[in-house]
């Protein structure tokens, strides 16, 4: 395979599929994905713990081009997303263009000769454009923790879920209580013979809305594409209703709380747990969890909920930051990932050399959370400031194909060799962003959360609509750019 291609894809998940596809049918042929897996899928085939499931309805979490009429629950399963996307990609003829089992240690930009130079596992490549589609949810996170490296038993990931190890009468400690845990603590409930939970801040769990799919809708939906897509728009509007919400918490998201309030009333009876349980910020500060089994798989007897985060761990033991202490056979960690710290961060260099972590010095920015100035003809998905506590990942990664797929294609027509963001056009997004923030339960809502970077601003949350974010990210201004013309000094639009 060419080692100099037009396009360099990084990652073959939900982002990377659907930025190979776009750029093809826009007529860009010279497109290769690299993706360090042996298969399509990222997160989806990443995460296979216990009880993985989307916690977005079906309906609204696929491809608007690739509808699926076949799932069988309202919020499918990872087995069902898996097969979901490796088919989409499949059908696309982009096994041709993958490149697995190929890693990215480095990728720097070289104004010589106007590419960007990628070191990977499989020798050098180059690009004209890369496009960096890792995702957020990529890189778990494993927590520092003192003894934690010499625990005698088994030790894994979440999102590395070791299927060989026998979890059957076994004592089990789990750290976290994020959007993992909540799926895969009660599928492991009854099968351990002790399950301590370590849980440093109390979640909002609200009850999943979950069902089988009739056969009859499937039917619906397979023979009238326009009753799919009116399923999709009634999901759709659902979910922006709870949205307001979000960016107006007092009092909409204060009563939304008490649905979450009254859920934990009815299902934990027992008032010490239920205080251990209670969450002391407003609902939806943090992720909003959803799950008809996690609360009450803690009230089974075989479940200690120990409210305190872990100090440290003394041989086979567990010991908490308030002295509480157990003896366990594994560890499962629920610790989450490296989403605003992302590793990927550390080792791509643009204009002045610099890396993407040096520019940011802890907090991430990307205009319209796609390109960053001083790193030409770059792209993100998935990247600063676009995400929601109550919408699809796939609406907001196909606005920002539509953006990157139009920048490319107007630079391939109109003879531009670099497309660079303008500093002070980002600059300002960023300001209107953060100042939009500001009233919203994100950052209003009294709790500590991944949202927050390194310096403590909300650099994950995207302050508006999910249709106001498809309008503006979706698309392509060229004067929001400085362009350069094959052979010709930089102009600005």
């Amino acid at each position: 395979m060419s080692s100099h291609h037009e396009v360099v894809v990084i990652g073959a998940g939900i982002s990377g599929i659907c930025a190979a596809i776009k750029l093809a049918e826009a007529g860009v042929e010279d497109v290769v994905i690299v993706e360090k897996a042996e298969t399509f899928g990222g997160t989806w085939r990443a995460n296979t713990y216990p009880g993985c499931a989307c916690d977005v309805p079906s309906g609204l979490y696929s491809y608007s081009f690739a509808p699926n009429s076949e799932w069988s629950r309202l919020f499918a399963t990872q087995p069902e997303i898996l097969a979901y996307v490796d088919g989409v990609a499949r059908e696309h003829g982009l096994a041709a263009r993958t490149r697995f089992g190929v890693e990215v240690f480095g990728s720097r930009w070289d104004d010589a000769d106007r590419r960007w130079h990628l070191d990977t596992s499989d020798g050098a490549l180059t690009a004209r454009f890369v496009v960096s589609a890792a995702g957020p949810w990529n890189e778990p996170r494993f927590p520092d923790i003192p003894g934690l490296a010499e625990f005698p038993g088994e030790v894994f990931h979440s999102a590395r879920w070791n299927h060989d190890y026998d979890l059957r009468g076994k004592r089990v400690a789990v750290v976290g209580t994020g959007a993992s845990a909540v799926q895969f603590v009660p599928a492991i409930q009854p099968e351990v013979a002790e399950l301590h939970l370590f849980q440093r801040t109390a979640q909002w769990v609200l009850p999943k809305l979950d069902h089988p799919v009739p056969r009859f809708e499937k039917r619906v939906m397979r023979r009238l594409p326009f009753a799919h897509k009116a399923l999709r728009s009634v999901e759709y509007a659902l979910m922006e209703g709870l949205g307001v919400a979000f960016r107006h918490p007092r009092p909409l998201m204060q009563t939304v709380q008490t649905v979450g309030s009254a859920y934990l009333r009815a299902v934990v009876r027992d008032p010490e747990l239920r205080a251990k349980l209670t969450p002391d910020y407003l609902l939806g500060c943090k992720r909003i969890l959803f799950s008809n089994s996690y609360l009450q798989s803690l009230t089974k007897d075989n479940v200690d909920v120990h409210a305190t985060a872990v100090a440290e761990f003394r041989g086979s033991t567990v010991v908490g930051a308030d002295g509480t202490a157990a003896e366990v056979d594994a560890v499962i960690l629920g610790t989450g990932f490296h989403i605003l710290d992302t590793p990927l961060a550390d080792i791509v260099r643009g204009t002045d050399g610099r890396t993407l972590a040096e520019h940011w010095q802890g907090s991430p920015e990307a205009y319209l959370g796609t390109v960053t100035t001083g790193f030409p003809n770059a792209f993100s998905v998935l990247g600063p400031s676009l995400g929601t506590g109550h919408s699809s990942a796939f609406a907001i990664l196909e606005a920002q194909v539509d953006l990157l797929v139009s920048a490319i294609a107007s630079a391939r027509r109109q003879g531009w060799a670099i497309l660079d963001v303008r500093p002070e056009v980002q600059a300002r997004y960023v300001e209107q962003v953060q100042a939009a923030l500001q009233g919203t339960v994100y950052n209003a809502g009294g709790c500590q959360s991944y949202y927050l970077d390194a310096n403590g601003r909300n650099s994950f949350s995207w302050p508006w609509s999910t249709g106001e974010l498809i309008r503006r990210v979706s698309a392509f201004d060229p004067t929001d750019f400085t362009i350069t013309h094959d052979d010709e000094m930089a102009v600005t639009a």
